[in-house]
């Protein structure tokens, strides 16, 4: 096989990895509004609880892997403090506040505004470095939270009570979960990307089930089995999965052109909303969901 078929057949793998990995994160509020939906309503914590139960296995594998493949590469006790920090926030944290706005919006409505952390990235990169924003960003942003507004009015005259406080709570969310991708960028390239995800995994995972043994105990019994079942599936599914197929893909065709096919997610979760909720899709639906992909699209392709 020549170099330039091996790099175009490296290529076509990571955009499909990248691919996989979108499809399967864009998958989760369909697999939390499931759970919801069965008859005596599990509450957040304990869906998360369940998540990160059946999910922890497969990153305490990888991180004690990785520990014997490189017991060398041990890690400080600053890099520790930045990881756990960072696992706390993006995968417990930032988690929790969109499982709770789950609960009084669509999904439809969730990914769009979980859609918009790119943009916070921008600004708080340049309040950061006490930087200006420059015309292509503004105009990205303004882009952005226009779609956003579009469909957040649109919502608030089809939506129960409840849509400012969830929508607010999954905002919260994004802000959250900007601050861990600036963060997790630097740590990511110093420690391994797969390494600094089953970490950052498994330091969220045990926040989460401490969470729930405050709140309800240590046994995660007494659930309907369809309310196990999707909470299986999301673990696989839109957390362990995606997590590799996203670190994979990105190592193969790099973070900008992996975040520009991630932008499938919104409109595929719109899809799967339409397909097993039956939620509306409308053209204002759809209009304000290009205007907030158009936005992301022009922040990737200037960060890139």
């Amino acid at each position: 096989m020549s170099a330039a078929s091996s790099e175009q057949r490296n290529l076509l793998i990571g955009c499909g990895l990248v691919l996989l990995g979108a499809l399967g994160f864009s998958a989760k509020a369909i697999f939390i509004k499931l759970a919801y939906a069965v008859e005596g309503q599990i509450d957040a914590i304990s869906l998360m609880a369940l998540r990160m139960f059946f999910s922890l296995p497969f990153f305490l594998v990888v991180a004690l892997w990785h520990n014997r493949k490189s017991p060398a590469e041990a890690l400080t006790k600053r890099q520790w403090g930045g990881v756990a920090v960072l696992g706390l926030m993006g995968y417990y944290i930032a988690s929790y506040l969109d499982f709770i706005g789950l609960l009084y919006i669509s999904a439809g409505l969730e990914r769009i505004i979980l859609f918009l952390y790119p943009t916070f990235v921008v600004l708080f990169s340049a309040l950061a470095h006490k930087r200006g924003i420059s015309l292509r960003e503004m105009v990205a942003l303004a882009l952005s939270y226009a779609g956003m507004i579009l469909v957040f009015i649109e919502q608030l005259s089809m939506e129960s009570s409840g849509i400012w406080l969830g929508s607010s709570l999954v905002l919260a969310g994004a802000v959250v979960f900007a601050f861990f991708t600036m963060g997790s960028g630097v740590m990511g390239r110093r420690i391994g990307s797969a390494r600094f995800t089953a970490y950052t995994m498994t330091i969220a995972s045990i926040a989460t089930l401490m969470h729930f043994a405050v709140n309800h105990g240590v046994a995660l019994t007494g659930f309907p089995a369809e309310v196990y079942k999707q909470a299986l599936l999301m673990a696989v599914f839109s957390t362990v999965l995606p997590s590799f197929f996203m670190n994979a893909g990105i190592r193969r065709i790099g973070a900008g052109p992996a975040s520009i096919i991630s932008m499938i997610g919104p409109i595929a979760t719109l899809a799967l909303a339409f397909l097993f909720l039956g939620e509306a899709v409308t053209i204002i639906q759809l209009s304000g969901t290009v205007f907030v992909l158009a936005g992301v699209y022009v922040v990737s392709r200037a960060k890139s």
